[in-house]
C-alpha cells in the first residue's frame, strides 16, 4: 500500500523542537530578547518615577509620616498547596532532562528534551525527534548536577517515541493513567524542560481540549493524540502531559503553528497513553531483537475536496483483505476501529500500529449510506 501525503493544511504542525544550543542564531534571539527586557524594564521605571514626581508635587508641603509593620507570613502547610502543585512534586522525580550531542550534516549543536522514566531500573521514555541525529545521549535527574550517558534501545520514528536505558537503580517510576480514562475537558497538567532554561522543568495547566486528533508533522502522520492549551515549548518534548492525580495520559510531542491565512494558539499535542503503552511494548520487543511487521490493508486514497470529513478510496488492489472485506473505489472511509481518518496519511496511521492477522473495523459511507466492514490484515509486501 503506496500513499503520497497531502501538502499542509494551512495550521501547520510541528514537532516541538528540542532547544538547541551552540548555534549564533540563538544567541541573537537571546540578545534581542535582553533588549526587549531592558526597553520594558526602562520604560516600566520612567512611568514609576512620573508618578512618583506627580504625587511629589500634588502633596504640596504636608509632611510625610512613614508607617512601618512586620510582613504578613503565610501560615500555610504543605498540605494545603494546590492540585497542580500536588501534581508537579508526584512526579518531580520521575520527570528526567536529555540533553544530546547533535550533528545534522556539517551542523553541531546540543539539543534537550525530556523523558520519564517508566522503570526503576533506568528505562527512559522520551520523543523519537528528541534524539534524532544524536552522537551521544545524556540524562539529568531531578537534584542531581551531573548527567549521565544513556544508550538508545529503540526508535519509531513514525510514532515519535524512542525507549532510552541508563544504569540505574532504585528510579522513581512514573504511573501511567489506565487506557481510555481521559475525557475532554479533563484538567491536564504538562511538564518539561522548556527552552532548556536554568533549575527544574516547567510546569504549565490547561485542559484535554480533544482526543483522537491526526496531525501531519515533518516525519508523517500522529494519530491517536491528545489535544491540550496547556502550554508547550521546545524543550517540552517527551515530558508527560498528566492528569490531577499526578498519572501520565499522553507524551507531550507536537505544537500548531499559525500561518499568514491563519492563527494557532494554545493548541498543543501530546501521544496518548492508550498509543504509549503500545508502542513502548514494541519498542521493548525492538530492542530484544524482534523485527515486527506491520498489517497491510492494500488501498490507496485521494483526499476530499468538498470539505467533508474522511477519505476516498482511489483504488483496491485484487486479493488483498480491503478487497476480501467488499471496500469499493469511490467509498469514503471515517474511521478505523473508532479512531477518525483525516487525509491520506490517516488511514496509514491508524493501521500502522496493527499487526498482520488483525482484524480491524472500517467505517465507511457508499453511495450517501453508512456501513461498517470488518478486514483481516496481511503482512507488508516487501519492496
Amino acid at each position: 500500500m503506496s500513499f503520497q501525503l497531502p501538502p499542509p493544511p494551512p495550521s501547520e504542525y510541528a514537532a516541538v523542537p528540542a532547544s538547541r544550543t551552540g548555534e549564533r542564531p540563538r544567541l541573537g534571539r537571546v540578545a534581542l530578547l535582553a533588549v526587549l527586557l531592558s526597553v520594558i524594564a526602562g520604560f516600566a521605571g520612567g512611568v514609576i518615577a512620573t508618578q512618583l514626581d506627580q504625587v511629589s508635587s500634588d502633596s504640596g508641603d504636608e509632611a510625610y509620616t512613614q508607617v512601618t509593620a512586620a510582613p504578613v507570613v503565610s501560615d500555610a502547610q504543605d498540605d494545603d498547596a494546590s492540585a497542580v502543585a500536588r501534581v508537579a512534586q508526584r512526579l518531580a522525580n520521575s520527570v528526567v532532562t536529555i540533553s544530546s550531542d547533535v550533528q545534522n550534516g556539517l551542523s553541531e549543536g546540543e539539543a534537550t528534551g525530556t523523558g520519564v522514566v517508566v522503570t526503576s531500573d533506568g528505562e527512559i521514555l522520551t520523543n523519537a525527534h528528541v534524539v534524532d541525529g544524536a552522537t551521544e545521549v545524556r540524562v539529568r535527574f531531578a537534584g542531581d548536577t551531573e548527567p549521565v550517558v544513556a544508550r538508545v534501545l529503540a526508535v519509531d520514528a513514525g510514532n515519535d517515541l524512542a525507549l532510552l536505558k541508563v544504569n540505574a537503580t532504585n528510579l522513581v517510576v512514573a504511573t501511567f493513567a489506565k487506557p481510555g480514562s481521559v475525557r475532554v475537558g479533563d484538567q491536564a497538567v504538562a511538564i518539561g524542560y522548556a527552552l532548556a532554561l536554568d533549575g527544574g522543568p516547567s510546569v504549565t495547566t490547561g485542559i484535554v481540549s480533544a482526543l483522537k486528533r491526526t496531525i501531519f508533522t515533518d516525519s508523517g502522520a500522529l494519530n491517536s493524540l491528545i489535544q491540550t492549551d496547556a502550554a508547550i515549548s521546545s524543550g517540552n518534548s517527551g515530558g508527560p502531559l498528566a492528569n490531577m492525580r499526578g498519572e501520565v495520559i499522553g507524551i507531550n510531542t507536537a505544537v500548531a503553528r499559525g500561518d499568514m491565512n491563519s492563527a494557532a494558539n494554545n493548541i498543543g499535542f501530546a501521544i496518548s497513553v492508550d498509543e504509549v503503552l503500545a508502542v513502548l511494548q514494541q519498542l521493548r520487543d525492538q530492542a530484544a531483537g524482534t523485527t515486527r511487521e506491520e498489517g497491510f490493508l492494500g488501498v490507496s486514497l485521494e483526499a476530499r475536496t468538498d470539505g467533508g470529513v474522511g477519505s476516498i478510496i482511489g483504488t483496491v488492489q485484487p486479493d488483498s483483505p480491503a478487497d476480501t472485506a467488499g471496500i469499493q473505489v469511490g467509498d469514503i472511509v471515517l474511521a478505523v476501529d473508532g479512531e477518525p481518518v483525516n487525509g491520506q496519511a490517516g488511514l496509514v496511521a491508524a493501521i500502522r500500529d496493527q499487526n498482520p492477522g488483525d482484524t480491524i473495523s472500517i467505517d465507511l459511507v457508499r453511495d450517501g449510506e453508512r456501513l461498517t466492514v470488518t478486514a483481516t490484515l496481511v503482512a507488508r509486501p516487501k519492496e
